[in-house]
Parts: C-alpha cells; structure tokens; sequence
C-alpha cells in the first residue's frame, strides 16, 4: 500500500500544524485512514533544547522523509506536517547551505498534493523554532522558488479559521478524486501553469493583516 501523501509547507507561524490536525480530522469524518506526520524538528529541538547545527540538519531532513513514507505504506492518506524541503529552505536561510535541495525536491515528488500557507495571518512566537515574523518573507520567497525550480505545482492555502480549512479541504478533495490530472503534472512538469512571480513574497502582501 502507498498512500497519498498532502505535503503542508510554508513560513514559521502560518498555521501549518493547526491545519494539518483540521484536515486529519475531517477527512477520516469522510471515513477515510488518515495519518498525521508532525515535524520532526520539532521534536529534535524539545529533546535538546536547542535548535540544530548546520551538521545535523541532513540527518533531520532524511528522518522526516523516512517517518512519512513509513506512514504512506499503512494509511490511505498522510498529512505532513512540513517535509523535508522547509529544512533545506532553512539550511540556506539560516546556514547558507543549499546542499539539501536535491534531495528534498526528490522526496517532495513523491506527494499527492503540496499545500503552501500563506503570510495572512499574525506571527506568534512558539518555542526554540520561531526566528521572528522578520523571515517569513524571505522564507516563502525561498519555498516558492523551491518548488518552481523543481517544476513542482502547488495550491495556497488563505484565509482565517474555518475558511482557512474550506481552502485547503477544496485542494485536498479534489487531488483526492483527480488522480489522473496529477500523474499528467508528474509526467510533464510543463503542464503546470507557474506565475511569473512564484519566487517573490510580494505577490502575497494583499493578504497579509492590515
């Protein structure tokens, strides 16, 4: 059994943990097996109580990969909370270090959907991860570039509250029944419209709270 993998990235505080519990459960309310993927980082930073060296960020990158695979061959549905890409993003962002794109653009083939959150809601802070509302900028501008070198499609997910949820359960849903359209996207990159402006956090600043 492979199950198909929602992929949730995006910056630091844009609700990814929020929305992957919300699609877990409304999607096993829809009778489907459903496994949630927390972030492994994490958890790597509440045993150490500290957040990692430049050094160890492959081994974490490679144990998020691995424990979303291991859920895919038992669940229908995985829900990931972040991958593997979010830590090459911060690799670069933090260390300089761009070695682990390859690698994390590989592993983020391999999922059904990927969910991008956006900036409009406020930063909070939340333990040793949160570098401060600073980077979530640049950090989306690094995500969406990411993805757009990899030739990898991608859905924002918007808004506040429940329709935060009805954004993102709208993309779920209909990867979920179109499976065909997805391995048209796989097989042909190209097939996938990209905004000229995937790269640039500016083309979210609509959204963000005035």
């Amino acid at each position: 059994m492979s199950g198909h993998v929602i992929a949730i990235v995006g910056a630091e505080s844009t609700g990814k943990t929020t929305l992957a519990g919300e699609l877990q459960a409304a999607l096993q309310h829809d009778g489907r097996s459903v496994a949630l993927v927390g972030e492994y980082l994490r958890e790597f930073c509440d045993q150490h109580a500290r957040t990692p060296r430049v050094d160890e960020q492959a081994s974490i990158a490679q144990e998020q990969t691995r424990r979303i695979a291991a859920a895919a061959a038992s669940h229908e549905i995985v829900i990931a909370d972040t991958t593997a890409l979010m830590i090459a993003v911060y690799s670069e962002q933090v260390f300089g270090d761009r070695s682990l794109y390859d690698s994390a653009i590989e592993a983020q083939r391999g999922c059904t959907l990927t969910l991008l959150t956006a900036l409009d809601i406020p930063w909070q802070a939340d333990g040793l991860q949160r570098d401060g509302p600073q980077v979530r900028e640049p950090v989306n501008a690094l995500v969406r570039a990411a993805l757009s070198r990899g030739g990898l499609g991608y859905s924002v997910v918007a808004g506040t509250g429940p329709a935060r949820l009805s954004h993102a359960l709208l993309a779920v849903r209909h990867a979920l029944l179109a499976p065909s359209v997805l391995d048209e996207a796989r097989a042909n990159p190209r097939w996938q419209w990209m905004c000229e402006r995937c790269g640039d956090a500016e083309c979210e600043r609509h959204l963000l709270p005035r």
